[in-house]
């Protein structure tokens, strides 16, 4: 049976059932982390406020599956597709930010804080428990702009990422599963799934090249995709901490930022703040203090968070605050001539 006739039974999900978190929820903005630009090949939105997320599953039986995760009155529906339908259900929880404890956070003494998590009550930290998933792309995000790197990692996964299982996969330009299961945001292309160690080791200097990611950045991944087991056995010390991001550093051209980048959405840490970034401190600086700031001076603002400090990086950008547009824009590079 063609995909353009095929009938909404043809994917129907492998695994459905409904999660009741124990208080309000932001699925979108919990999950945004977990989104790399608005044509991520492996995660999708839709117009149902449904979030589609391709993932592999590890555990003695790795598996692969498609989650669509899409909102309800005081829950939310969960439907995955593929063999580790099972396993990818069981992380749901988790993903959703079940664990992320906020009620010891005092915003009170500024206002903006306060206000902001008044309206965000529903923001809550994500652990995906993918340390490569989360490592590759902070990888080739590194000093370059967010299209740069968007574009890099749509091109790579396009290219190498097999095609995901359900609806949005061989299936994805299916009209009878839109009208099913909602239509994609995004475009029509088939949703995809996050490379393996191996896949990632795979690829050929060229394909980086054409791609726009220099050597550099390259050689961190493929270092990363081969002591891949080792950093999954990271997230048996629990979310994040200063052990996690040391061994995360371990990587040659793993830094600070990108160790960070990586605990807060693999561990969910609570605490990794993205010191190094291009408009952090001063985004943080205009909104708590009136102007812009350094990453020591951010270190310092945020010490009396400590423990708690990403969720007070959230709050300022989930806050709806903007700097003023003074200083220059970050140049975009082409890696690809290098």
């Amino acid at each position: 049976m063609s995909s353009s006739t095929a009938s909404p039974q043809a994917h129907a999900p492998e695994l459905e059932t409904v999660y009741r978190p124990r208080g309000p929820l932001d699925l979108r903005g919990t999950l945004s982390p977990h989104r790399r630009g608005a044509g991520d090949p492996c995660t999708r939105l839709d117009e149902n406020g449904g979030v589609w997320i391709a993932l592999r599953t590890g555990g003695e039986t790795p598996g692969v599956a498609t989650l669509l995760l899409t909102p309800g009155a005081g829950e939310v529906r969960v439907r995955a597709w593929g063999s580790g339908a099972s396993v990818a259900v069981s992380m749901v929880p988790e993903l959703l930010g079940e664990g992320d404890d906020w009620s010891d956070l005092d915003t009170s003494g500024h206002p903006l804080l306060a206000d902001s998590a008044r309206r965000n009550a529903g923001l809550r930290l994500t652990r995906s428990g993918r340390v490569l998933d989360a490592l590759a792309p902070a990888v080739i995000e590194q000093r370059v702009t967010s299209v740069e790197a968007f574009r890099a990692w749509r091109i790579l996964l396009t290219a190498y990422g097999e095609i995901a299982p359900g609806p949005l996969g061989s299936g994805a330009a299916d009209r009878h599963s839109h009208a099913a299961y909602g239509r994609p945001a995004f475009g029509h292309a088939p949703l995809r799934l996050p490379l393996t160690p191996e896949q990632w080791r795979r690829i050929p200097s060229w394909e980086w090249h054409r791609a726009g990611v220099d050597p550099g950045r390259s050689r961190t991944v493929l270092q990363a995709a081969t002591v891949a087991s080792g950093l999954e056995r990271t997230l048996a010390l629990g979310r994040g901490g200063d052990e996690v991001l040391r061994r995360l550093r371990t990587v040659n051209g793993v830094g600070v930022w990108t160790a960070a980048e990586t605990a807060q959405r693999a561990h969910g840490d609570a605490d990794a703040v993205s010191f190094g970034d291009y408009h952090l401190a001063a985004t943080v600086g205009w909104a708590l203090v009136g102007e812009p700031i350094d990453d020591d001076a951010l270190a310092e603002l945020l010490e009396p968070w400590r423990g708690q400090r990403q969720r007070i990086v959230r709050l300022v950008l989930a806050s709806g605050f903007r700097p003023p547009r003074r200083g220059p824009r970050m140049t975009i590079q082409d890696h690809r001539g290098y």
